[in-house]
């Protein structure tokens, strides 16, 4: 199992994929906390703002401004999912991984533990950019950047939310074969219509109270404890937001593994 996830660690460093991908979600870390940042301390007393926008304790905001660069991260963890299967079926070394590790479940588990690990490397690179850049803001504004143990807790549960990402993005890769429709639909899904059903979820007070807290985003939300944009918004609990998250990756990995077990490979 060791040689297998270690193959797979070395199959992602050894292209150049790892560095752009590290770039960019330093990038969207530092510019969408430093975004927050000021806009959630605008109507804040101190901050001389004129009012009007609902922000929440200081723990909320510092929580919102620090993991800011999710609502991106995710969506970059999601693509290299995708692209961890996608590839091998694209490149025709499916073959090649299943003939050095015959037993496929194992080769699989390895393709999860990968992601698991590859989607803290990229949280820690994420958070290093949102508390670097979000404490300057927050310093700036006049506010306290860690004003409760809460913020380490929630950066902590940031890292899992990645790592859980990347494993949808695994699912949503090997039930979908072709690489380029994978990421067109997986991130189609993810970032436009989700939070479309989400909007609509608004109107119907069923949806609302019922439904809206189990789709991905909210439960995204929900873990990180991020800022609510509706103060009467129904959310889950953090623990019950990762609850949901982790069933989204099983069903997906879970299924696509299954499947890939018992596929002919070509």
């Amino acid at each position: 199992m060791i040689p297998a996830v270690r193959s797979e660690f070395r199959k992602f460093f050894s292209t150049r994929l790892w560095w752009g991908m590290a770039i960019a979600i330093f990038v969207a870390g530092a510019a969408l906390s430093a975004l927050f940042g000021f806009l959630l301390t605008i109507d804040l007393p101190d901050a001389g703002g004129a009012g009007g926008v609902p922000t929440g304790d200081a723990t909320q905001i510092a929580s919102t401004v620090y993991t800011g660069g999710l609502s991106v991260g995710y969506l970059l963890l999601l693509t290299i999912g995708v692209l961890q299967i996608g590839s091998e079926y694209r490149h025709k070394t499916i073959s090649g991984t299943f003939l050095a590790t015959p037993k496929r479940l194992r080769a699989m588990l390895a393709k999860v533990v990968a992601l698991l690990g590859i989607g803290v490397i990229y949280g820690l690179i994420s958070l290093v950019g949102s508390v670097i850049v979000g404490s300057i803001v927050l310093s700036l504004r006049d506010q306290d950047a860690f004003p409760s143990g809460t913020i380490v807790r929630t950066l902590a549960l940031s890292l899992l939310v990645l790592g859980l990402w990347a494993l949808i993005g695994l699912g949503i890769g090997i039930l979908i074969p072709n690489q380029v429709a994978a990421l067109l639909i997986g991130v189609g899904v993810a970032w436009i219509v989700e939070p479309l059903i989400g909007f609509a979820m608004t109107f119907w007070e069923f949806g609302r109270e019922h439904v809206a807290q189990f789709l991905p985003t909210s439960a995204t939300n929900a873990v990180v404890n991020a800022v609510a944009n509706n103060p009467d918004e129904v959310r889950l609990e953090w623990w019950g937001g990762a609850l949901v998250l982790a069933t989204y990756a099983v069903v997906l990995a879970g299924f696509g593994i299954w499947r890939t077990t018992r596929a002919d490979i070509s």
